[in-house]
């Protein structure tokens, strides 16, 4: 029998309801695990282990190292490791991880719930039971398994706030389909032949931008760019961002390279990719440096920059690494 690592941090499915609402119930969660889904241990060995109790929304670059680190100590151990998190900010955490921690043989699959597992209606025995199952199997990814499905965990991001199918991969497909049997793509990882590294470095200096129209660019005056490593735009469909008269965002874009902040832009839809190089708009923003997120997730391109930032590589070494796929987060290079 396989032996898995089941870490918990919180999150719904650690949850319950009472009359004060969905609180974290730190002390019986164990207990509702064993009496609620008692089948997990005809799948495997199972060891659990509290990390943290935290609602996603909480979870931060701390949090990750943590996670990382206990994870990157206990692989050899086991032959998988399944981490129980909130849905709010899995994506986040399953694409932090995924830039961390590099060649490891084995899968590290995130699941959690939309309703708390002691609630008669919850997902929580589905995602449960399928991320451990898939846990057994050589499958050496970060993932996050939910309804049914498997994505690779920095291609996925939370669409639903209340349906059990709240998670999409956009713009790359799923590493499996659960049903009657387990469907496998041809696209999961199951050989590994580098040396396994966990490097779990961050820097949040940086500004997410969420472009519409009538942005004042003087509201952008306050932001301190000395302080300032990355601005991600969040442009509109291929790249797009005002460039005329008042709005225009080109000149802000001028002050931030001027200060050695990189530009990152991004697209508010989730499907298909950056291409800077089409309109005139993505033009002029390249010409000024700015960097394409391609066809990456907001939660890839948020974590990656994080990431590459906190190795303090010089500005052509940041940019070639952004623009290179390096955990399976990106196609495409505009």
């Amino acid at each position: 029998m396989k032996k898995i690592l089941l870490l918990q941090t919180g999150g719904t499915i650690a949850m319950h309801f009472d009359a004060s609402g969905v609180q974290l119930q730190t002390d019986k969660w164990l207990n509702v695990l064993y009496k609620e889904i008692p089948e997990l241990r005809q799948i495997a060995d199972i060891e659990v282990e509290n990390v943290f109790f935290e609602d996603s929304s909480d979870i931060n670059q701390t949090h990750w190292k943590k996670l990382a680190e206990l994870i990157f100590e206990r692989h050899n151990r086991f032959d998988g490791i399944v981490v129980l998190h909130g849905t709010d900010t899995m994506g986040y955490t399953a694409s932090a991880l995924s830039f961390v921690l590099q060649n490891l043989s084995l899968p590290i699959i995130f699941t959690g719930s939309q309703v708390p597992m002691s609630n008669i209606r919850s997902d929580a025995r589905r995602n449960l039971v399928n991320a451990v199952e898939l846990a057994t199997h050589p499958i050496f990814e970060t993932a996050i398994c939910f309804n049914d499905h498997l994505f690779r965990g920095n291609r996925s991001t939370k669409m639903s706030i209340g349906d059990f199918d709240a998670f999409a991969s956009p713009n790359f497909p799923a590493l499996a389909e659960i049903g009657i049997k387990i469907k496998f793509s041809d696209d999961v990882r199951t050989d590994q032949q580098k040396k396994p590294t966990c490097s779990p470095l961050f820097d949040d200096a940086i500004h997410v931008i969420k472009v519409f129209p009538n942005l004042n660019p003087e509201m952008l005056d306050c932001m301190d760019l000395t302080r300032t490593k990355a601005v991600i735009f969040e442009a509109f469909g291929i790249g797009n961002v005002p460039i005329k008269g008042r709005y225009s965002l080109l000149p802000f874009v001028e002050k931030c390279r001027e200060h050695l902040c990189h530009v990152i832009v991004n697209s508010q839809a989730p499907y298909d990719s950056v291409d800077l190089a089409q309109y005139s708009s993505g033009q002029e923003l390249k010409k000024l440096g700015a960097l394409s997120a391609g066809d990456m997730t907001m939660e890839a391109t948020i974590t990656k920059t994080m990431y590459l930032l906190g190795h303090n590589f010089d500005e052509e070494t940041f940019r070639n690494l952004f623009l290179k796929n390096i955990a399976g987060e990106r196609f495409n290079t505009n």
